[in-house]
């Protein structure tokens, strides 16, 4: 067995990971398995070193489970003691976005430099950590004997970021023509915030139920070109600023899902007054006549929350012209929305269109788009998610929640009974900033929160259910 901590197996995790451990994270973090658009840039060599490196540090997993790949992600097959049925499916990524200044990186970004509180590197939190972790706990199950009533797979992507074209959908295929349905899917997305939301008055566990849908509106004008000494009363770049200008005045909207309702439900006894007494006069659905629509304007107030309640706009590139006395003939504008579950990319395209009013301005989808996520219920599987975040995380306050991003789990929807997207991890508004940014790092303690709550689950997908469907 290898030790985490000296912790008795159901108290509170509070002793980080051993050097061991933490050296294992570290070499896949000096892996430099970086996605990108442009297939020429591929990272192939580093995705080979990362692949050896989980081969040679999970013997028994590589032994005793059955493993296919799809390009470089990973496909594990777990079978259970009864294996015709599938109780989960663990997803996690191999693969990690570019650095853009690693002039800024206390540690170069895929030096994987471990000290005596962190582990530091590109992807120690998105995703690598939840990749090993996982890998963690199944070797520890196999050194132990344990294996899991029902199947259990692990599908491990190579390109979550660039939208799982060649990784998640291919396994997820693959699933589908196997007929699997399995209980439970987890994947990331969530995690325990101490000190985001305002307000509360202890750590947040937001155990994601589906995700916002995903579409980039490209926005295209044309005119006559000229010297700008002449320019005629409309110009290609200010009939394009009109059209962006009039998307970002008028956002779609709002809107309090039953999701949503049912996450400020959950946190009510960590809220202060008189937003408590509020949130008791509106039902989990969110159709309270008076409450609903003020609990949903308030939540509007921030960029964070509106994002719960909004399909978002955000302009992100606009281009046009050469040079300042040149008036351009083309002129073009990206918009990328994260669309509601309720709306749809059609709908966003209405949306454009009916703003807009302008016929002078192409309007059509550029790039991957995806519709929203199926939601799925609580439900026993999440109930299970947030027994085990409270028994390795003390003092937390459970809830549910839609991810504003993309994840792999969208390419998986109708293949779990229960989808949730979570990690056990504490981070801080300034941890947050730190993912996809500068200086990305885990702690120590962190990192043994999450092998150990992996642990915890594959114990309780061991335990064969009581005639009633409940785990015993």
């Amino acid at each position: 067995m290898r030790p985490i901590t000296e912790n008795p197996a159901h108290s509170p995790v509070t002793e980080g990971v051993d050097d061991a451990v933490a050296q294992r994270l570290a070499v896949a973090l000096r892996c430099a398995t970086i996605s990108t658009e442009d297939p020429a840039r591929t990272a192939d060599a580093e995705f080979v070193r990362l692949a050896e490196h989980l081969e040679s540090s999970f013997p028994r997993v590589h032994a005793e489970l059955t493993l296919t790949t799809f390009g470089r992600s990973r496909l594990y097959r777990w079978d259970g003691v009864e294996p015709g049925r599938v109780s989960a499916i663990l997803l996690a990524h191999q693969d990690v976005v570019p650095v853009d200044d690693e002039q800024r990186w206390t540690h170069p970004p895929f030096a994987g430099v471990v000290d005596e509180e962190f582990i530091w590197g590109r992807g120690a939190i998105d995703d690598k950590s939840r990749v090993l972790a996982v890998l963690e706990a199944v070797e520890w199950a196999l050194e132990l004997g344990i294996q899991p009533h029902n199947t259990v797979y692990l599908a491990f992507g190579h390109d979550e970021e660039v939208f799982g074209d060649g990784g998640a959908v291919q396994m997820a295929q693959h699933l589908r023509e196997r007929d699997v349905r399995a209980d439970l899917l987890l994947d990331e997305g969530g995690v325990i915030t101490d000190g985001v939301a305002d307000g509360v008055d202890r750590p947040v566990a937001s155990i994601m139920l589906g995700e916002k849908g995903y579409a980039t509106v490209r926005l295209s004008v044309t005119e006559t070109g000229g010297h700008s000494s002449m320019p005629g009363k409309q110009t290609a770049v200010g009939r394009l600023a009109r059209a962006v200008a009039r998307l970002q005045d008028h956002p779609m909207p709002l809107r309090l899902t039953p999701v949503i309702a049912d996450m400020l439900a959950r946190m009510r006894v960590a809220l202060p007054e008189p937003r408590r007494t509020l949130l008791e006069l509106t039902d989990r659905r969110g159709l309270a006549t008076l409450t609903g629509p003020l609990v949903t304007r308030i939540l509007a107030a921030g960029p964070t929350t509106e994002a719960l309640v909004r399909t978002t706009t955000a302009p992100t590139v606009i281009r046009g012209g050469v040079k300042a006395n040149v008036l351009p003939q083309s002129a073009e504008a990206l918009v990328n929305f994260r669309i509601l579950p309720g709306d749809s990319v059609a709908a966003v395209l209405a949306h454009c269109k009916r703003v807009i009013r302008d016929l002078g301005v192409a309007i059509d989808l550029t790039g991957p788009a995806s519709e929203p996520s199926q939601v799925t219920g609580p439900g026993p599987a999440f109930d299970l998610i947030a027994e085990l975040a409270t028994g390795v995380v003390e003092g937390i306050v459970t809830t549910t929640g839609l991810v504003p991003g993309a994840t792999d789990s969208r390419h998986y929807d109708g293949l779990a009974g229960t989808r949730c997207n979570f990690a056990p991890i504490v981070l801080t508004a300034a941890d947050l900033e730190r993912i996809h940014g500068t200086d990305e790092r885990i702690s120590r303690l962190n990192y043994a929160r999450l092998i150990e709550f992996n642990r915890r689950l594959i114990e309780r997908l061991a335990a064969a259910p009581d005639p009633t469907g409940e785990r015993r």
